[in-house]
């Protein structure tokens, strides 16, 4: 294992602060008005730029696994190994409780009681990144860059071929026929699973989860290039070739196994990696090479703590979809009653956005 001494690129930070910006305007847009089009999830087949924030999320954590692996060999096997384990733990803790949170709800007769844990879904998004961060920590730590590079061909590959094999026999890509739904069904139960229109699926499952680890790795791939070559014209044609070889291996690849953000079909997977190479490529020129750091505080404030922010925008977002009444909720009401009065339409449900982003700013800014 070699111990490579890691260097600190802002244009991490901003890819993060973008990232976390992006998720928060997918989230926060209420269902009064018509969002734009990008704005939403595919509802099924097909990818969208809202599609992309997760996987753009992961590519993040794998970027820090790149700019961090050199701590590692600071510590004994035993710290490393408690320091995986610890890190994924709580982010999956944080996850579930933020699942079951507010932890009470209200019954027929307008009582108030106790959320059972047996109704409580297990898997989520912060579930996801912490199955995926402790896979991908260890492969960081026992494997070589060739070994890694085989792991995600490995995964891509059986993955896909796990999906034909224990899906539906005609109908593989499906909501009901996917082989993900059958494990999540078997193993965690349709009680603790999300309800894709009424049907339990879902779109974070265990099986699933093994596509969403070569974003990680890829990540990480893509950073221990940067470490290694530094600020220089052959780092952003490298990674730009890359990245355009990528996509489009996808887009060939997305014809016999469409795009699919749902089932993070294993070509949704190349594809976001491909997206997420070319987009940090492009930042990475701009900041590290032309020096441009104009406009960049407002997303390394965002990118610099980024679980933080994701953790304290979910809980103010779970509290926005609490209801006014038994009709509306309190995301939609103002929505409704303030931002579409401003703008009607798409632009409303924007504005939205920019009020969430100005107070988490400025939290952040006096609270650290």
């Amino acid at each position: 294992m070699e111990k490579n001494k890691s260097k600190r690129f802002l244009t991490l930070d901003v890819f993060r602060g973008l990232t976390v910006c992006l998720m928060i305007i997918v989230n926060t847009q209420g269902s009064i008005g018509t969002p734009y089009s990008a704005l939403e999830h595919a509802e099924w087949n097909g990818c969208t730029l809202t599609d992309l924030v997760f996987p753009s999320f992961l590519f993040a954590v794998g970027n820090s696994l790149a700019f961090g692996k050199a701590k590692f060999f600071l510590l004994s096997t035993k710290d490393v190994w408690y320091k995986i384990i610890k890190r994924s733990l709580i982010i999956f803790l944080i996850g579930y409780l933020l699942s079951w949170y507010p932890f009470i709800r209200w019954n027929e007769a307008g009582e108030i009681h106790l959320k059972p844990f047996a109704e409580t879904r297990i898997l989520s998004v912060l579930q996801r990144i912490a199955i995926c961060y402790c896979i991908a920590a260890f492969s960081v730590y026992y494997f070589s860059k060739k070994l890694i590079i085989i792991e995600c061909i490995i995964f891509l590959i059986g993955y896909w071929q796990i999906l034909l094999y224990f899906g539906d026999s005609f109908a593989p890509f499906t909501l009901k026929g996917n082989a993900v739904r059958k494990l999540d069904f078997m193993i965690l139960g349709p009680s603790h699973m999300y309800k894709e229109k009424g049907i339990p699926f879902d779109p974070e499952g265990l099986l699933s989860t093994i596509p969403a680890i070569v974003n990680v790795l890829a990540g990480y791939l893509t950073g221990i290039f940067i470490n290694k070559n530094g600020k220089s014209y052959y780092t952003v044609s490298y990674l730009m070739i890359i990245g355009n070889l990528l996509l489009i291996t996808s887009l060939i690849w997305n014809v016999s196994l469409p795009f699919n953000k749902k089932l993070w079909t294993s070509s949704f997977a190349i594809y976001s990696v491909a997206i997420d190479i070319i987009v940090l490529t492009i930042i990475f020129y701009f900041i590290e090479i032309k020096k441009l750091k104009s406009g960049m505080y407002f997303f390394t404030v965002f990118g610099k703590n980024p679980l933080f922010i994701y953790v304290f925008a979910d809980l103010i977002g779970i509290f926005l979809i609490v209801h006014v009444n038994k009709n509306i909720i309190l995301i939609d009401w103002l929505n409704l009653n303030i931002f579409q009065l401003i703008a009607p339409g798409p632009f409303g449900c924007l504005l939205i956005f920019n009020f969430f982003h100005a107070y988490l700013l400025v939290s952040r800014i006096l609270f650290g």
